[in-house]
């Protein structure tokens, strides 16, 4: 003898699979630190990658960095790096992250190194950084950046 199901015909299971599924979705996002996270994390790589237009992507379009640089600057700044520079490393310290609604502050060390792909970098820096970023649809954008060199 065939068993029932107690869940209903095969649609009402279909609509209530789609149902949880959708919700588990939703619960499932992450919360906005750890989205703020990884996009630092993507950012990092994108530098590492040598890839400006993604590197330009993470910026907000009012972005503002030291001395007037822009959207557009700060892109120029990391081809022209590119270009110097073979290999670049960005190793970033602990994150410390103040949270508000839809708006970030990040501060971290980091220190860059720049070579032309021999054992040892031709050139290493380290910097105190503070980092502004925006929340837009969902995606964290940098809004604004400054540094301090320690070394």
């Amino acid at each position: 003898m065939r068993r029932k199901s107690s869940l209903g015909p095969p649609w009402r299971r279909f609509v209530l699979a789609a149902v949880l599924a959708l919700s588990s979705t939703a619960c499932g996002r992450d919360p906005p630190e750890q989205r703020l996270r990884d996009s630092v994390t993507q950012f990092q790589a994108a530098i590492e990658q040598r890839d400006a237009p993604a590197l330009q992507e993470w910026l907000a379009a009012d972005f503002v960095g030291p001395e007037g640089l822009d959207r557009e600057g700060a892109r120029r700044l990391a081809v022209g790096s590119f270009l110097r520079y073979r290999q670049l490393g960005v190793t970033v310290g602990p994150l410390d992250i103040a949270l508000q609604p839809d708006h970030a502050t990040v501060r971290f060390t980091a220190a860059l190194t720049g070579g032309s792909g021999r054992p040892l970098p031709e050139a290493a820096r380290l910097y105190e950084v503070e980092t502004g970023w925006r929340e837009e649809d969902g995606d964290w954008r940098m809004t604004s950046a400054r540094w301090t060199a320690k070394l």
